[in-house]
């Protein structure tokens, strides 16, 4: 261990009382130059903060590390010009260990009618699980707010017996249960962004559901789609600057219209397998998805 910083009494404040010494212009730069010789593609530091930041050749060691490897680093909360330097920078992503999710929100989309499928294909078993289940499981604890959007009672019924938020309405668009599902996730207070998840994606992981929520909280300015292979789909993440025009779409519109409106802000995140975005349109999807080939 590397005793790299002096207690000063003189300094106001716990962490202005530390100053660096030569521990890390020293044996702190040599390290991560052995570190970027080292063989793999990742380094590791347990924490860049106040300390390290007095070290202008540490920093500089630290930069030329993320030219060679790939960092993982615990950074300190601290208003520091290297650390806004560091956090800022366009190959950074940024989680906060506080609050990794935000605030976010959770629209699980359920009011089709099912035409095609020749009724509630949300409530079609499928291992013994009613369909919708899934994407109930999938989503289950991350979310601040999570909410269903229903036009059938007996699926409404089902999630309320999980004690799921859940709006019934009997109104035709897609907009509309857009905007019913934002209006009740933001109820009771703002929401960083929301992810609208179709209720018939039954093979779609809680990584996925996930990872488009950290990549929410992380980089708030973009809209965050699930993708297989560079083929975008659903779930979508969309932040809290989107909500506006989600609110007033008309009722043939959908949230396609505003990923079309602003494709240079559409990030995508790689599923694990293209079945994660196939959803159930037909009975003949339904026996597709057999029980034995979910993960």
């Amino acid at each position: 261990m590397v005793q790299a910083g002096r207690f000063d009494p003189a300094l106001p404040g716990p962490e202005n009382r530390m100053r660096p010494t030569g521990g890390f212009d020293a044996l702190g730069v040599e390290a991560l130059e052995q570190a970027a010789r080292a063989p793999g593609q990742w380094a590791a530091i347990d924490e860049i903060g106040y300390l390290e930041c007095g070290s202008s050749a540490y920093c500089q060691a630290i930069l030329r590390l993320m030219g060679s490897k790939r960092l993982l680093a615990a950074v300190r909360k601290q208003d520091l010009p290297f650390l806004r330097q560091l956090c800022a920078r366009p190959d950074v992503f940024c989680l906060d260990l506080d609050r990794p999710l935000g605030r976010a929100g959770c629209v699980v989309m359920a009011s089709g009618l099912g035409r095609r499928f020749g009724g509630n294909k949300l409530l079609a078993p499928l291992g013994g699980r009613p369909l919708l289940s899934y994407v109930l499981a999938s989503t289950e604890g991350l979310f601040a707010r999570r909410v269903v959007v229903t036009r059938n009672p007996d699926t409404a019924a089902l999630c309320r017996q999980q004690g799921i938020q859940t709006v019934l309405h009997s109104l035709p668009g897609r907009s509309d249960t857009i905007r019913l599902g934002l209006e009740a996730a933001t109820a009771e207070g703002t929401l960083d962004g929301c992810l609208f998840c179709p209720g018939d994606q039954p093979l779609l992981r809680r990584e996925t559901a996930a990872a488009l929520a950290l990549c929410g909280a992380a980089v708030p300015d973009k809209i965050w789609r699930a993708a297989w292979q560079g083929t975008p789909g659903a779930p979508v993440w969309f932040p809290a600057w989107s909500f506006g025009e989600l609110a007033a779409l008309s009722q043939d519109q959908g949230g396609g219209w505003v990923l079309r409106r602003h494709p240079e802000q559409v990030g995508l995140v790689e599923a694990s397998s293209g079945a994660e975005l196939a959803d159930v349109d037909t009975r003949e999807d339904l026996q597709r998805m057999r029980f034995g080939h979910m993960k």
